[in-house]
């Protein structure tokens, strides 16, 4: 019916306040509150009217707050803080010349990091808009497809199965409309949903007329009015009562482990270097400065905006291959993936499945088994699925009687693993049609026809019967049930219990060959150290069959009977061991991933239906395709534009690469700051002078950043993906414990030469050894990049590019006059000859230190047993 629209336009609030418990009101005041039309919903211009009265379909402001928030945020990082507070204890001392140095420092930092951050954010969001959540609304009469971050309260959504719920809504129209609302009451089993109104205090769980955002419908189609979008929503409510938080990721954890260590000695250095100079009788501002630009020199401060340009940099090569990430942290996960589950039909398979034959009980074909098999798929109203689309496809025109209508339906579930409808026409009572798996669908038989008769199906003709569905699953066959039971009432009322006492009629055989390439493919992920477990409610002579057939090995397998009989301990030790995880069911999914990762295992999970959004959400990386189940799509990380291994194989390779390049600038900034600034600390102990200003520091810090945000761009090793890489705090301390001394090393014969030799004075002390510094921390970026000799693994054009050209601007600066600004002098040529020799030699012994390391290293990881490189852990789930 058309619900005339009031002539003057309601005001913001009456939205909301006029109709409190919204779900004891008819959908005809409804409508009239909220001015929509139930048949045509609202206008495109009252939509966007009520979008700027009530803000974005969110549960938070999605927005960033533009370019100035961006900058802003540079300005909260800790080490700014700290620079800050040297500028002002500078400016407050009468320094002024000094104060403005380093606050141009300060800006120039930041306005670095913002130009990194924001573009790339910027390029991030572009790529999520490709794959954001989208609804089907009704707008000036015709059906759309909108964003669902743009549906305002009045809106009418159409929703089916598979479709995640976008808004809090009242249901209008619905058939056989069930939800799933595990989200936010806990209940298992999907609820019906119908048109109606509920009572006053009926909770979320027994308001059968409402549908909430969160929520996702299982089967059956529906027209819904839009209540409450965002922040008025229940779920939004739940949320904020909870405080959720996303647990953070294996790679976010070493992050701030890092921040840790790297505070720890920043610490420790600061202290003691600024203890030791007040004791020597320094000047306080002086030492105070000093010890402030050694803490910062010491620590990598542009990581952050490092992590975002590689990541992003990532995220848009890896898009180019195919593959959509959703949340940038996810790509170190895929880069230390070691385990892959996934579904087999679509991803092992083609995916096309094809209806082979439609036999009776004794394996003889069967026009009958075959009609009821079309009138079964033709009223079903759940969600799509390849077999009923494999059925149907084969219908002819008449084969399904005009007159044959639907009376009713017992939706599928992943527990029943069957689909029942009830059909009525002239031919007699309405009959009730089952399929489904044929273990399940024989489990509720009482009889069998043979020879057009209904014999008794007792334990003899079961057995019969599991061979013979055993021998088709062997023969890569996949077979589905179907039976049938008059039902005496003309308009029945039915449910699950009902699905008893049928007689079976016969079997649906399906084919689903492997891809061709696919066997190529999986070799290919073996040997980057990712092992393929393939997790499958399909029988397991079927999947056997296959997995033995492209190379996984099918021996070792557990059913979905014998992982609802194991503890998670059990369950624990066996993950890791099984390959081929059948007859599993969604539930059990999730547990097979939780147990995996407790092993140690970083997990990645395959899937694209509504069964598999909680596996998705335990996973360490979820990953979905792009046609995939609303609901399995956002809960994934990352979204293949097309459901293909060969496609993600590329994408782990794409995540590797982003965590080695990430890790090279963690190994490079500490050990060359580690280095420099451990030289500086113990000289300013000895020489009667500061060996460089804190502004100097600064200055060589900022330079040297520089070129690190061209790490993003380097190559990477082959060596470096074909293994899982993983976050390693002990490593990272080795690796500067390694490079740094001998970085220090080379420093302190610096400091001989230029007193000894030289006799340099303050100045030009400070001038010959800021170039030192510099080209050393330059030298250290292109030799320790790579574990290979540096002229067999050259670093990228842009990397090797930047660094010439800040290694040649550093120097140049002493002879310029922003040179006299930071206290420098020109230097002689004979120093500048001597420093350039030093550096020379410098490059020579750390590439020998290199070798000796990495093979070390190498030696190490060899005879450490597989096991023991893995630590067992337990963690709470992403999201």
């Amino acid at each position: 019916m058309n619900i005339p629209v009031p002539p003057s336009p309601l005001p913001s609030s009456a939205l909301e306040v006029a109709i409190p418990a919204y779900w004891t009101r008819s959908p005809s005041e409804l409508g009239a509150a909220f001015a929509t039309s139930l048949q045509d919903g609202l206008t495109t211009a009252e939509a966007e009217e009520r979008m700027r009265r009530f803000g974005p379909n969110s549960l938070s402001d999605e927005s960033r707050g533009g370019m100035l928030a961006d900058l802003a945020r540079q300005f909260k990082s800790p080490l700014v803080l700290v620079l800050v507070f040297a500028a002002l204890v500078a400016g407050g001392v009468g320094e002024v010349h000094d104060a403005t140095i380093i606050g141009i420092i300060i800006l120039a930092s930041c306005f670095l990091g913002f130009l990194q951050e924001h573009g790339a954010q910027r390029a991030v969001e572009a790529l999520r808009q490709r794959i954001s959540l989208t609804s089907k609304v009704r707008r000036d009469g015709a059906d759309k497809v909108v964003a669902a971050i743009g549906i305002v309260p009045g809106d009418l959504i159409l929703l089916s199965a598979g479709s995640l719920v976008p808004v809090d809504a009242v249901v209008i129209v619905a058939q056989d409309l069930n939800v799933s609302e595990a989200t936010l009451t806990g209940e298992t089993f999907p609820v019906a949903k119908a048109p109606g109104v509920s009572t006053k205090d009926a909770g979320l769980a027994d308001r059968s007329n409402c549908v909430f955002t969160g929520t996702s419908v299982r089967s059956g189609t529906a027209t819904a009015l839009a209540i409450a979008t965002g922040p008025r929503t229940e779920f939004a409510r739940i949320a904020s009562a909870v405080a959720r938080q996303i647990p953070e990721t294996e790679f976010a954890r070493g992050v701030r482990h890092f921040g840790f260590l790297m505070t720890r000695i920043m610490l420790c250095i600061v202290v003691v270097v600024l203890v030791a100079n007040l004791l020597l009788h320094r000047p306080i501002v002086d030492s105070l400065l000093f010890s402030l630009a050694l803490a910062v020199g010491l620590t990598p401060e542009l990581l952050p905006a490092i992590i975002s340009v590689t990541l992003a940099r990532g995220a848009r090569t890896m898009s180019k291959s195919g593959v959509i990430v959703r949340r940038l942290d996810a790509m170190e996960n895929l880069g230390s993936m070691d385990v892959l589950c996934t579904d087999k039909t679509g991803t092992l398979t083609e995916g096309v499945i094809r209806l082979d034959s439609c036999v009776d009980p004794q394996g003889v074909v069967s026009p009958e088994v075959r009609r009821l098999a079309l009138l079964n798929s033709a009223f079903q109203s759940g969600m799509k699925n390849p077999l009923d689309d494999a059925v149907t496809a084969t219908i002819a025109a008449g084969e399904i009687s005009s007159d044959a209508r639907k009376l009713a339906e017992i939706p599928y579930d992943f527990s029943r693993k069957r689909l029942s409808v009830i059909v009525g026409g002239k031919d007699g009572p309405p009959l009730l049609i089952c399929k489904g798996a044929a273990t399940n669908v024989i489990d509720v038989c009482a009889t069998v026809m043979t020879e057009g008769r209904e014999l008794p199906l007792d334990n003899y003709v079961r057995n019969q019967l599991d061979d013979v569905c055993r021998q088709w699953g062997e023969a890569g066959m996949r077979a589905l049930a179907v039976a049938t039971r008059r039902i005496s009432e003309a308009t029945p009322e039915i449910s699950r219990e009902d699905e008893s006492g049928l007689c079976l009629q016969g079997f649906l055989l399906f084919s689903d060959p492997p891809k061709a390439d696919i066997s190529a493919v999986v070799a290919s992920l073996v040997e980057r150290g990712v092992r393929i477990k393939v997790i499958s409610g399909d029988n397991r002579y079927v999947v056997q069959h296959l997995a033995s057939s492209i190379g996984i090995d099918g021996s070792r397998m557990l059913t979905g009977k014998e992982v609802g009989r194991m503890s998670n301990d059990a369950l624990f030790s066996r993950a890791g061991k099984t390959d081929l995880f059948v007859e599993i069911d969604p539930n059990q999914k999730e547990r097979i991933v939780a147990a995996l990762r407790k092993a140690g295992h970083v997990v990645g999970y395959l899937g694209d239906g509504i069964n598999d959004a909680t596996a998705l959400h335990e996973a360490d990386v979820g990953i979905s395709v792009d046609g995939a189940a609303d609901v399995a799509r956002e809960a994934a990380d990352v979204v293949l534009i097309r459901q293909d291994l060969a496609v993600l194989s590329k994408g782990v390779d794409d995540g590797r690469r982003t965590f080695t390049n990430t890790m090279k600038y963690i190994s490079i900034a500490t050990s060359a700051n580690f280095g420099n600034m451990i030289s500086m600390a113990a000289a300013s102990l000895v020489l009667p002078f500061l060996p460089l200003l804190a502004k100097q520091i600064l200055l060589n810090n900022l330079l040297s950043d520089l070129p690190a945000m061209a790490i993003a761009t380097d190559k990477v090793d082959q060596a470096d993906l074909r293994r899982p890489q993983r976050w390693d705090i002990s490593r990272i301390k080795r690796f500067m414990l390694w490079f740094g001394p001998l970085s220090s090393l080379f420093d302190l014969a610096t400091f001989v030469v230029l007193l000894a030799v030289f006799s340099a004075g303050q100045d030009e002390f400070r001038s010959a050894w800021f170039v030192e510094s510099l080209m050393t921390q330059l030298a250290t970026m292109l030799v320790i990049r790579t574990p290979g000799p540096i002229w067999r693994s050259r670093p990228s054009p842009l990397l090797f590019g930047t660094a010439i050209a800040v290694g040649a601007a550093g120097v140049t600066i002493p002879y310029t006059p922003v040179g006299g600004l930071f206290g420098f002098v020109p230097i002689p040529l004979e120093i500048l000859a001597v420093l350039l020799g030093i550096t020379s030699i410098y490059v020579t012994a750390l590439e020998i230190v290199k070798i000796f390391y990495f093979t070390t290293l190498s030696r190490e990881d060899h005879s450490r047993p597989q096991a023991s490189r893995r630590r067992p852990r337990t963690r709470t789930r992403r999201r």
